[in-house]
This record gives structure tokens, sequence and C-alpha cells, in this order.
């Protein structure tokens, strides 16, 4: 018996200590990466919103496990010159408050995102979404045409795969109350220690960049929080690619898709190649690089996504 107890004070010891550093931890990774927008309160959830620059208007969503400095200071510099560019962090991700359990799906990150766009009055903007954003931009076209003038799409998810991307295997660990107590205990303190290698996965080929984590907002992915949504996302994902691919017929408005050429993490022929092989209205480039190229190559993705919003200007100016 007091083998047993021993062993139960040792647990509980243990939970309390690796609660405590990953507190600790949470707020050593915000101090370095801070807030670069302000909370706006769309219909009871608080998104983390940054607003830039004048002119033809730009929204940008990055993907799973992301937050909105995964597109490059410089990228953003860019495009605000000629743009007024809207950043948002997805519900969950980054300094966004997610939306209650089992109201988190893609449709519904959309819903609150066409939301957004309707309360700061941005008519027929280009949407941007990369990798698990480019199928929130797609379920905000097809669920909200005339809130999206255009979409730029970043080595998007378009359908679904029988097998998992291994670089997200971690957030598939079932049952979810395994996966929510490790994310409270060990979660912070064990992705710490192995960051820059699961990181690398995401740039491969590329090297990782030195500043990603800071400057990229990587280490926020951290935190227990974003862990519990990437989680989320990725079973919403797979649902909602279930039934997005159907209606891809009903997308009206431009569509460009862009790859890098070497992304080993979004499969460029089968969510790339072959969705421009359904769109009359679509067109498809790639440029050298990994699934990261918001942030690996921001002058050439920048000059993309300001070509994708210029014709689409254009094309409602005339």
């Amino acid at each position: 018996m007091k083998t047993l107890k021993f062993l139960g004070l040792g647990v509980v010891f243990l939970l309390i200590l690796s609660a405590a550093t990953t507190q600790a931890a949470r707020i050593w990774i915000e101090a370095r990466v801070p807030q670069d927008g302000t909370r706006i309160d769309v219909g009871g959830t608080r998104l983390h919103v940054l607003d830039r620059g004048e002119g033809p208007i730009i929204v940008l969503i990055h993907g799973l496990m992301g937050q909105m400095r995964n597109f490059a200071p410089e990228l953003i510099d860019a495009l605000s010159k000629d743009h007024r560019v809207i950043l948002v962090d997805r519900p969950g991700s980054g300094y966004s408050d997610p939306l209650p359990a089992g109201a988190n799906g893609i449709a519904s990150q959309a819903d609150l995102i066409a939301s957004l766009i309707e309360q700061m009055e941005l008519e027929k903007p280009t949407v941007v979404g990369h990798s698990l954003g480019g199928a929130v931009a797609i379920s905000l076209a097809l669920d909200h045409p005339n809130s999206v003038g255009s979409l730029a799409l970043i080595a998007p998810a378009t359908r679904p795969r029988s097998e998992a991307n291994s670089t997200f295997g971690p957030l598939a660990i079932e049952p979810a109350p395994l996966r929510r107590a490790i994310s409270l205990t060990f979660g912070t303190p064990f992705g710490l220690a192995i960051f820059e290698r699961s990181a690398a996965a995401l740039f491969a080929p590329e090297p990782l960049p030195a500043d990603f984590a800071t400057a990229g907002g990587g280490l926020l992915s951290l935190r227990p929080e974003n862990y519990i949504a990437g989680s989320n996302d990725i079973k919403s994902l797979r649902d909602a690619l279930a039934d997005l691919p159907t209606r891809y017929g009903q997308l009206e408005m431009p569509v460009g898709v862009l790859f890098g050429s070497d992304d080993q993490v979004v499969d460029k022929n089968w969510n790339g190649i072959w969705l421009k092989s359904q769109l009359a209205n679509a067109t498809y480039a790639e440029i050298e690089g990994g699934h990261m190229i918001p942030f690996s190559s921001p002058q050439l993705v920048a000059d993309w996504i300001a070509a994708v919003a210029n014709r689409a200007h254009s094309k409602t100016a005339n």
C-alpha cells in the first residue's frame, strides 16, 4: 500500500511540475511572440487581426498550427505598399479565441471570417489561404460568394487522402482526453525540445530560417490551447474535404493556385494541379521552394498574390 501511495504522490507531483513548466513556457513564448494586431469581437469570438496599408483589399488566412506571422514581414511590407492587407489568426490559433467545441469546423471558421469581412466592410477582397487555410478560403468562397472577389491559394489542401502526413502525427493522438492531458502537461516542454526538428519538416527541402520561431510565430503553436486547436483542425479538415470537392464547380470567381516546386507536406499534383483541372477560371503556378514559401520566399509570393488581386480588381472595375 505504501508503494502505491508513494507512486500516486509521485505521479501527482510530476503532473503539477509539468503543468507549472507549461505555464512558465507559455509566458516565455508569449514574451517572444507578442500580439501584432488588435483583438476584434466578432459575434462573441475575439479574433486577432492586423490591418495594414490602403488600396484593393487582401485577406490572408494561415495554415495548420500557424498564425499571421507565417506570412513573412517582408511579404506584408511588399503587399501593403499598394493594397490594404488584413491578416487574421484563425479561431483557436495565435491570439484568436477558439470557437465552441463542436462548432469549430472548417465551415464554421469560414463563417466567422465572413462575419469579420462584413463587420470591417471589406468589399470583395482577394482571400489568400495557405495550406489548411486554403480549405477555409475555399469554404468561405463557396458559402459566402458575395464576400470574396478572388481566391489566391498557396499550397492548399483541396481533396482527401487516405494516409495522413506524418509531419502532423502528434496532433492525431487518440483518445482525445489523452491528447488534452498531454497538451496541458508535457506537450509544451516536449514541443520546445523538438521544435527545430518539427519546424524543419515544414520547410524541407529548404533550410529552416533561423528566425522562424519568433518572426514567423512558430513558437505560438507550442502553447496547449494551440495544440488542442490544431488537433481539432486535423479532424475538421478531414471532414471538410469529404464534401468540398463536390462543390468546386460552384466557384465562379478567379482562382489562383501557387505551390513550391518541392513541397513535401501537401502534394502539388494531388491538390494543386488537380484543382486547376477542375476549374476553367483557375491559374496554376510554381516557384522554387517547399511548403512554407510565404515565409521563405516572401517577395516572390507577394508578387504573385498582388498579380491575382490586381487581375480581379481590374476585372471588377471594367
